[in-house]
This record gives structure tokens, C-alpha cells and sequence, in this order.
């Protein structure tokens, strides 16, 4: 689209799954929601991955194990191995084990995903404050207590030193949008104060354990969130797809700044297996496709005809690149609406 959205790698027309040897997608919101595959994600990885794509799933969702995701993404069809897997827990388990000593006791409250990878570390998760924990971790489990929490507290206003698995405050299920592990998080910050050192996506830590796990060499992280996916991928200075299956809104998408602006941009994860199309510089704004947007000093405007995604594409560069907060409040209302969205 401009600087922020960029162009394949070496100019040509390629697909994303060609032009990128690893794809790191998360879950929810891309891949599934709650329990269900979201519409065309199965197909359109199985395409990817026959045309010698690397598939690596990367969740900030630290309750289930490895294995556990691997199962389930087995079952709608996408032969996964728990090596296929990276989540949060198995981050902030590695940053914990470099900051204690090894064989230490360990607060854990989330779910058995968060027990595991504390166990792989050589650490021993404890439940209660007063085992004389050397840290407390916190990840997402839906059977999250008051009692768990309230240990966590009591450890934190202790002085214990305190992490979380990452901060995502919602989460995508089948019936709507719910609380997520930040949330959590906030609960034990107004009991206890204080701030945890927080692995998961859009943190450092996070991107540092996938690529050591998985090796990627020119990678493409693909997600639904700005605040994780896409500014993840900044932080680690490599390309992202933004798909608009999970919690990101167009007009959120407008309004990102600059660590939020996604690479590339599509309706779902068939835009793996298809080039992007381009959006270039006109006398006046930016084309894509039968559109052309522009800003004009406080105002949003957009013109033609053509796929509501084409108009969005071109919709952000022109937003991105004007001076300004990027919200354009009732212009960018009135755009989208224009083009369909």
C-alpha cells in the first residue's frame, strides 16, 4: 500500500505461500474460533503447505499444551505435531528460567499448557503463595478460579517477581468476544500493583522462541489482532497479513499507527495462495484495483468501483501516509461504507 505495505519480496507477482518459506499463524481468530475451523482455513493451508509452505502455529493462548493444539488442528484436517507449535507459556517459561535458578519453585495459575513448559524448563509449579515461589506466571485457563487469583495477588504484594504469558485482554470464541488473559492480569494488578514482564505476543520474547523453534528463515506472521499479531511482527521487523476474521475491524485498521500497519491485508486465509494485488501512487492518492482514495487536510475520500478489499487496500495507504491521527472519524465511516465495508 505505501512504505508500511510492502511489496513481494523480490517484485514479482507471487503468492504469499511462494514468497515466504514459513507461515507463523495464530489460532484464534485465524485458524479457529473456539472450537470450530473459521471458513476456508483448512483448505487454503493444506494448499499452502503441499506448495512447500512451513506451517508454525503461534498462540498467545498459553492453557493447552502443545500436543493438545496439534490434536486439534489434526482434527479439522491439518496434519499438525506438537514441534508445530509455539505458544506463550513455552516464552514466558524460558524467560522465567533465565531469571531464576534452576529446579525453582514456580506460581503457576493458568492451565496445564502453563505447567508443561514450566516443567521443560526445569522448574516446579507450586499453587499456593506461601510455597515460597522463586516467580508467579500467569496464563489464560478458562477455569480460572478467585481463589487462584487471589494467590497470585497475595505473592505479587509479597514481592515475588511477577510474569504473565501475555496480555491479550479479549479472546475470539463461537459465541462472541471474551475476556482474555490481560484481563486476568488487571484483576491481580488492582489487588497487588505492580507490572509483570509479560513473553507473549507483541513482546520480544515471544518472537525470539519461534524463531528459535522453528527455524524460519524469511518468514510471514499471519493474524487477526494489531496490538499482537501485526505489532509482534514489527517489533521482529518481518512482514504480516492481516485477515479480517477475527477481532480487527476496517476502521480499526484505518486508524492503526505505524507498528500496527499490516504488510498485506485480506478477507481471510485464501489470500495465502494468491498474489496481493498492488496499490500504487496516482497523481492524486493511491489506486488498488477500481479504486482510488485520497486525503484532502482533514478529510478521507475514495472513488471507483471494484472488491471492497481493493478499496480498503487503498483506503490505508492513503490514511497512512497523510499527516494526522489516521481516524478521520465520519469521513472514514462514510469511505468504508462507500466501498462496501
Amino acid at each position: 500500500m505505501n512504505e508500511q505495505v510492502r511489496g513481494r519480496p523480490d517484485g514479482s507477482r507471487q503468492a504469499l505461500s511462494e514468497a515466504y518459506d514459513t507461515a507463523l499463524l495464530d489460532l484464534d481468530g485465524v485458524v479457529y474460533a473456539g472450537g470450530q475451523a473459521i471458513e476456508h482455513a483448512v483448505e487454503s493451508l493444506t494448499h499452502a503447505r503441499e506448495g512447500g509452505m512451513h506451517l508454525a502455529y503461534v498462540t498467545n493462548n498459553a492453557a493447552r499444551t502443545p500436543q493438545a493444539v496439534a490434536d486439534q488442528l489434526s482434527g479439522f484436517g491439518l496434519p499438525t505435531g506438537p514441534d508445530d507449535v509455539i505458544t506463550s507459556a513455552q516464552a514466558v517459561a524460558r524467560l522465567i528460567s533465565e531469571q531464576v535458578p534452576a529446579g525453582a519453585r514456580v506460581l503457576a495459575v493458568g492451565g496445564e499448557g502453563l505447567r508443561v513448559a514450566l516443567r521443560e524448563r526445569g522448574l516446579v509449579p507450586v499453587g499456593s503463595a506461601d510455597d515460597d515461589p522463586a516467580a508467579v506466571v500467569q496464563g489464560f485457563d478458562p477455569s480460572l478460579d478467585w481463589e487462584r487469583l487471589a494467590e497470585a495477588a497475595y505473592a505479587v504484594q509479597r514481592g515475588v517477581p511477577w510474569f504473565a504469558s501475555n496480555t491479550d485482554l479479549t479472546i475470539p470464541k463461537e459465541r462472541g468476544i471474551a475476556p482474555g488473559n490481560g484481563a486476568l492480569v488487571e484483576v491481580v494488578r488492582t489487588a497487588a500493583g505492580g507490572t509483570p514482564q509479560v513473553a507473549g505476543k507483541p513482546q520480544p520474547p515471544m518472537h525470539r522462541e519461534t524463531v528459535l523453534r522453528t527455524g524460519a528463515r524469511r518468514p510471514l506472521v499471519i493474524g487477526d489482532r494489531l496490538d499482537t499479531d501485526i505489532e509482534g511482527a514489527s517489533n521482529g521487523e518481518v512482514d504480516s497479513l492481516l485477515v479480517l476474521t477475527g477481532v480487527t475491524t476496517p476502521a480499526e485498521l484505518l486508524a492503526a499507527p505505524p507498528q500496527h500497519r499490516p504488510a498485506y491485508v485480506d478477507e481471510d486465509l485464501r489470500g495465502l495462495l494468491t498474489p496481493q494485488p498492488e496499490v500504487t501512487a496516482a497523481d492524486v492518492g493511491f489506486r488498488c484495483g477500481g479504486w482510488r482514495a485520497e486525503t484532502a487536510g482533514d478529510r478521507l475520500l475514495v472513488e471507483g468501483e471494484g472488491t471492497p478489499l481493493d478499496g480498503l487496500r487503498a483506503l490505508c495507504a492513503a490514511a497512512w501516509t497523510a499527516a494526522g491521527d489516521g481516524s478521520y472519524g465520519a469521513d472514514a465511516r462514510q469511505a468504508l461504507a462507500r466501498i462496501g465495508r
